[in-house]
């Protein structure tokens, strides 16, 4: 008795597509590539680590520039104000205003500045938290600072 096999040999690509597909799904995906912090989420963690007293951390955030002139000594006592606004205001903040500062020298930064989530109910928020980035591709600090919001005083102008 002769066996016909045709069906096997004519379904063979069918067959073997299949168990390609079968494969692939049992492969688990390669991981892809981290994506590159955007500057408002360096600037969002940078403040956040400062918030929590964790100065290595933050530190290792500035731009080389500012490391290799800084130590970490003077970086944490420059970043204490903020550190201990936090502790009056709280440690969430959210992002306020960005933009570009145009430097005496023309020199063009982007910036960043965040508000205390407990102060942005205020008629007008007591202090800004800031962070500068050399240009729109950096994603290392280059300055930080509070903003103290301008005070102006309640009373109607004089006619």
């Amino acid at each position: 008795m002769k066996m016909n096999f045709g069906w096997l040999r004519a379904g063979w690509p069918r067959l073997a597509a299949w168990g390609l597909v079968l494969l692939l799904a049992a492969v688990p995906p390669l991981a892809a590539a981290p994506a590159r912090p955007s500057q408002v989420q360096v600037a969002r963690q940078f403040l956040l680590a400062i918030l929590r007293a964790d100065y290595a951390h933050a530190y290792q955030l500035l731009a080389p520039e500012v490391s290799a002139a800084v130590t970490p000594a003077r970086f944490r006592a420059a970043a204490q104000p903020l550190y201990e606004k936090g502790q009056q205001f709280g440690p969430s903040i959210d992002l306020y205003k960005l933009g570009l500062r145009i430097g005496e020298g023309n020199d063009v930064r982007n910036f960043y500045s965040f508000l205390f989530k407990s102060d942005t109910l205020a008629p007008r928020p007591q202090v800004q938290l800031d962070v500068t980035f050399r240009d729109s591709t950096a994603t290392r600090i280059l300055s930080f600072g509070l903003i103290p919001a301008p005070q102006t005083s309640s009373k109607k102008p004089v006619r």
